[in-house]
């Protein structure tokens, strides 16, 4: 098992490429680009895990219920605060 880096583009919808199994850690930015971290197996069969970035007061179009909150990140000095939730 390692913790791998998946830095993300902020675009509403993120499509992420990992190991089967893996066990999404934290959200965070570094050097000014938003990334996951999470513990896999790197020799497992890779799968496509989906996610939504909501901005602070944007409308949430999904059933929370249904999502895995994964954490919030602020970018541009604090002018844009992510929240990354688990489709």
């Amino acid at each position: 098992m390692k913790i791998l880096k998946y830095p993300f583009e902020v675009d509403g919808e993120v499509n992420i490429q990992m190991p089967a199994g893996a066990r999404v850690l934290t959200v965070q930015v570094q050097y000014g680009s938003p990334c996951l971290w999470a513990a896999v197996v790197p020799e497992a069969p890779i799968e496509t895990r989906s996610f939504r970035i909501f901005a602070t007061g944007q409308k949430i179009d999904i059933d929370l219920t249904q999502a895995q909150y994964i954490g919030t990140f602020p970018l541009r000095e604090g002018s844009f605060i992510g929240h990354l939730f688990e489709i």
